[in-house]
């Protein structure tokens, strides 16, 4: 990569808006890390607050005529160290990138990245309309962002993750081009399905600057069951013995650590002896919705459950939903994270819970587990205090076991928070040779001088 210095800068300044680009360290400063809080991100040379698609066009015209690496960015919510700067970067936030238009009668909307996946449920709901896909971090996680890594959420066991929902993008590529991939047709398959490449490859093909999204009617109001167990291998059962049955709205499972860990911070009367929990909602209607309330109070209680209760109060349910979502921050209060969204098929579940608590019982950490349990997704969170080196060591020793657990049984190293560059290094482990160099050449095809978000997903060099 070229170094820059004042002149070549000042030409990326004067292709932009006024007051477009930043590069006080002050203020660059706060782009360097997202949430993963990558202790080996970079310090960028200049940070573009982009406002349009031909802002970003500006920005990759100049990096590619001076090889420079640029980094996008979203809500910086992620959780992989996707959008880490590296030295000498620029940095592309999309946070000003804020228009949405909702086509009530075509039910889509039609988003610049820069919306928070809250705001676009918001807008869509003032028509009636629903956008599904909810990650727990969905009042502060960016729309663009979503779509980046493929994110996912509780509701997903029944109603799919992100790229189910992305009829069409506007994405800008490594050498300043702004193409336009997809439609608002649900059924379009003129060509490669490009559209389906870009969502999840977390900016190392191109800058996603809008987004076409599928919506769909109001979710129907749902019944919870909420249901404590003594170990959790009867709770990992109870999962199995629900999926083999219905296709719930919701479940989760959450391990004894995360119970009181937000018992601690919200206060929700949670049963703090419970080795597990799981929550499960159903939205199916009328007589049906009773049959699938009825059919995963069975299960539960046919595996072992302690404590069962169900409701079907709104209000109870979206309480235990966001105790659910307080997980993260809870769990954060007790130390520094080394966060992951291991992922294996369903029959694995069981041993893929219990295989993380021996990791934490051999190395003698405190893993807090919980998991979109219904498609197999956990949350292992690794806590550890920064300043005991050994602590530290042995945190990291038990985030690479994890990781390498969930590809013996099957699984993925990530579900639905992308590679980035923590997890980068375990590729390989779960893809194979063959289908990395196919990575590499895709990647190598569409940024060929390597300057989009260097060192994500993929080790330079490779």
């Amino acid at each position: 990569m070229t170094s820059v210095d004042s002149t070549v800068l000042a030409e990326l300044i004067a292709a932009l808006p006024d007051g477009a680009l930043v590069s006080d360290p002050d203020l660059t400063a706060g782009y360097r890390q997202d949430w993963a809080a990558d202790p080996n991100a970079g310090t960028p040379l200049a940070v573009v607050r982009a406002t349009c698609t031909e802002d970003i066009q500006a920005v990759m015209r100049w990096a590619t005529e001076y090889r420079v690496p640029v980094v996008p960015r979203g809500a910086g919510s992620g959780l992989s160290g996707g959008s880490s700067a590296v030295d000498g970067c620029v940095m592309v936030s999309t946070e000003k990138m804020r228009q949405i238009m909702i086509d009530p009668v075509a039910r889509v909307a039609v988003t610049q990245p820069g919306l928070m996946n809250a705001e676009v449920k918001n807008a869509a709901a003032e028509h009636g309309l629903w956008y599904p896909p909810d990650p727990s971090s969905f009042e502060i996680c960016s729309i663009g962002g979503n779509a980046a890594t493929n994110a996912g959420g509780l509701c997903c066991v029944k109603y799919g993750v992100t790229t189910d929902y992305v009829l069409a993008l506007k994405v800008v590529l490594a050498d300043g081009t702004a193409v336009s991939l997809g439609g608002p047709l649900l059924k379009d398959v003129a060509g490669l399905s490009l559209t389906k490449l870009f969502v999840g490859s977390e900016g190392t093909l191109g800058i996603i600057t809008e987004l076409t999204l599928r919506l769909i009617p109001a979710q129907p109001p749902a019944s919870t069951v909420v249901a404590s167990f003594d170990s959790v291998e009867e709770a990992a059962d109870a999962v199995l013995a629900i999926t083999g049955n219905i296709r719930p709205a919701m479940l989760e499972f959450m391990d004894h650590a995360s119970i009181n860990a937000v018992e601690d911070s919200v206060r929700m009367g949670l049963n703090r002896k419970a080795r597990a929990l799981i929550l499960a909602q159903s939205d199916a209607p009328g007589a049906a919705g009773v049959l699938e309330i009825e059919s995963i109070v069975a299960a539960c209680e046919n595996n072992g459950a302690t404590e069962v209760f169900a409701t079907d109060d709104k209000a109870e349910g979206d309480a235990f939903t966001a105790a659910r979502r307080a997980v993260f921050p809870a769990v954060q209060a007790l130390g520094n994270l080394l966060l992951e969204d291991v992922g294996v098929p369903m029959r694995a579940l069981p041993r893929l819970i219990t295989g993380v608590e021996a990791i934490a019982a051999d190395l003698d950490v405190l893993i807090c587990t919980v998991a979109h349990a219904g498609d197999g997704n956990t949350h292992p969170l690794i806590v550890f205090d920064p300043s005991d080196p050994d602590m530290t060591e042995r945190a990291q020793i038990a985030f690479g076991r994890v990781m390498d657990l969930a590809i013996a049984l099957g699984g993925t190293i990530t579900g639905e928070h992308g590679v980035g560059r923590i997890k980068r290094d375990w590729l390989p482990a779960q893809l194979g040779e063959d289908v990395m160099a196919l990575n590499r050449k895709i990647k190598d095809a569409l940024d060929p001088l390597g300057i989009l978000n260097p060192g994500a997903v993929l080790v330079l060099g490779d």
